[in-house]
């Protein structure tokens, strides 16, 4: 049996920052130049990014919380050390990891009981035991429930977690697998005249996002819907390796996002998908070998508007086919590996995904590494 999602959840920290407010403050930012105070504009302007999501309130215009990340009176940004970034992951992850979660099961019309695995993913943050044991606690699963966490894979993470999940339930039928993922972004922005660390400050935000898999065909969302992971794929990029990359620093971790990300992506992101195209068990599976179907359905992940429009570009996409990533781009940005599931969530709930119909799945990690999925919808009931 193909091992399938059957209910997306989401949850998101209070605090919602306008794009503007957020461009606002960096550029106030002391010892800028009028060309740094520049480049922050653009980054900030040409995001197609709305509003983004912080567990850090004092970020928000007019905030007068003390704060290690920023001076209530002068609003200056401050570089706290890692272990007090670290401390704020360890405070606030586990509830965003366990809202996803009831969201999922809740969607899922599953009972937490009947969960048999976990699996967590995250790379903004570090603790034990860890988000994956929480989980069993706070939520009240079986404590016999099988655990495993998969730390620093990036913004693609949710892929190569769901397809843990695939090959849990190809190994056992009547397991029925947690995914959650949960990604603290902002406890790592700081202010630079660095053009690569303005992009980064300019899109990433916070926000978790869960699925339930199972291999039973009786379940489904609410909505009648369920999205069959048919396969995976994962290509390394030839020249991506120093474009994106993720360490760990004194002051925070140090995101890595160069301009040659979206020229990498444009360059080699349809050979990359040829295979995951290319490897139709049956004939009904898809197009022609390296093809997508004629009317695919696409879930990118929004690792900035410049690698959408590349991938849309590269793959000769129709001007809608990635509505859904730029939507959540544009209300969320950049949740790093939460945020494919935040669109494939819309795709469980789309009226327009009819039974049947194939979805591409893809997401970007440091290396520059392409992760990808071949999923089917199916809408028997709705």
């Amino acid at each position: 049996m193909t091992a399938s999602i059957v209910g997306i959840g989401t949850a998101v920290p209070q605090t919602t920052l306008a794009q503007t407010e957020v461009r606002d403050l960096f550029a106030a930012q002391p010892g800028l130049d009028r060309v740094t105070r520049r480049i922050i504009g653009a980054a900030f302007d040409q995001s197609a990014i709305e509003t983004r999501h912080t567990v850090l309130p004092e970020l928000a215009s007019g905030s007068t919380v003390a704060s290690p990340f920023i001076d209530a009176e002068t609003r200056e940004i401050a570089l706290p050390a890692t272990g007090v970034r670290n401390d704020v992951y360890v405070r606030e992850a586990p509830a965003l990891f366990a809202a996803a979660a009831r969201d999922a099961l809740r969607r899922a019309r599953v009972d937490p009981a009947d969960i048999t695995h976990v699996v967590t993913a995250s790379c903004t943050g570090f603790f034990a035991p860890g988000p994956d044991f929480r989980l069993v606690r706070d939520l009240g699963l079986s404590s016999s429930v099988s655990r495993e966490h998969l730390g620093f894979l990036g913004c693609a993470a949710a892929l190569p977690a769901l397809r843990s999940a695939a090959r849990i339930c190809a190994a056992d039928p009547t397991a029925l697998v947690l995914v959650v993922c949960a990604e603290l972004c902002s406890i790592h922005l700081r202010p630079s005249s660095d053009a690569d660390q303005i992009v980064s400050s300019a899109v990433f935000a916070d926000g978790a996002a869960a699925a339930i898999v199972s291999a039973s065909p009786s379940l489904t969302s609410r909505g009648g819907a369920r999205l069959e992971l048919d396969r995976f794929t994962t290509a390394i990029t030839e020249d991506g390796e120093s474009a994106m990359g993720w360490t760990i620093g004194d002051h925070g971790f140090e995101m890595t996002l160069t301009a040659e990300v979206p020229r990498v992506v444009g360059r080699e992101v349809r050979a990359a998908l040829g295979r995951l195209w290319g490897e139709a068990s049956d004939s009904s599976a898809g197009g022609a070998d390296g093809e997508p179907t004629v009317d695919e359905h696409w879930a990118v992940h929004p690792g900035g508007r410049s690698i959408l429009d590349k991938v849309e570009a590269a793959c000769g996409l129709a001007p809608d086919a990635l509505r859904h990533s730029r939507d959540v781009l544009h209300d969320y940005g950049n949740m790093s590996s939460a945020t494919i599931l935040f669109i494939l969530q819309r795709m469980l709930e789309d009226p327009h995904a009819t039974d049947g119909a194939r979805l591409t799945a893809v997401a970007f990690a440091p290396g520059l590494t392409v992760e990808s999925a071949r999923m089917t919808v199916r809408a028997d009931v709705r």
